[in-house]
């Protein structure tokens, strides 16, 4: 239970409301932090140019704004938690409050009043930004999440790559499976779908002149005696390509 204790201001008869809890309160949820924080920093410097004689409040409103120590309420009042203690809490009623320094501040500016009013024009910026930005960043500010990174795929027990020919063009197709039973099977299926094309030996492009067909080499053209002739060297002497 908290220690409630209610007074009456002399001005419309408002009573000002001060909450004594054992912990102060949450931090509101306003979207993306760094978004929060720019329209914290864009409202504040309004404040510092229009109240230099209020800088130092603007200030310590600003440390309790960043700091989630104030709670806007659906009624249109605040609840600031003291920067003192942290269990002190100050209800500001339309731009009352009744803290010690209120009286005192220029124009009953006190940090507690400033910080109310710098959330509500911040919350304010926020909700604006979020209706212009298109849907997609709308929803990361909205979620305070970044896009992550597409994690890759772990590898699998058993792959193998295969090249085959499709529509006249030399391919590569990779199979993965968690069993080498399954891939083999997968595997042949692959191959009796697309079968291994052989060109008859009738069909291939005539060799150039002097290479041997049977080992694959160039051979040295010879001449003697008005005849000319290929051959080349072997370990079982001399081939003439046939």
């Amino acid at each position: 239970m908290c220690d409630e204790s209610r007074t009456h201001g002399s001005e419309g008869g408002q009573g000002f409301l001060r909450v004594r809890l054992p912990y102060p309160t949450a931090a509101p949820d306003f979207g993306n932090r760094a978004v929060w924080r720019e329209a914290v920093a864009a409202i504040a410097a309004k404040a510092y140019e229009k109240l230099p004689e209020c800088n130092g409040r603007v200030e310590k409103a600003v440390a309790l704004v960043l700091a989630g120590d104030v709670k806007l309420l659906a009624d249109g009042t605040a609840r600031v938690a003291s920067q003192s203690n942290g269990q002190t809490i100050y209800r500001v009623v339309n731009g009352h409050c009744e803290c010690r320094d209120y009286e005192k501040a220029p124009h009953n500016f006190c940090k507690h009043r400033l910080s109310a009013a710098i959330a509500k024009r911040a919350q304010e910026l926020v909700k604006a930004k979020l209706d212009a930005a298109p849907a997609k960043e709308a929803q990361m500010w909205r979620s305070n999440t970044t896009p992550a990174p597409t994690a890759p795929l772990p590898e699998a027990p058993a792959s193998v790559n295969v090249h085959l020919e499709l529509a006249g063009r030399q391919v590569q197709l990779t199979l993965r499976d968690s069993d080498e039973g399954r891939l083999l099977a997968r595997l042949d299926a692959i191959l009796q779908r697309f079968p291994l094309v052989v060109t008859p030996t009738s069909e291939r492009a005539p060799a150039a002149e002097g290479w041997c067909r049977k080992h694959g080499v160039q051979m040295r053209q010879n001449h003697k005696d008005g005849r000319s002739w290929w051959s080349h060297k072997t370990a079982d002497g001399w081939c003439k390509g046939k």
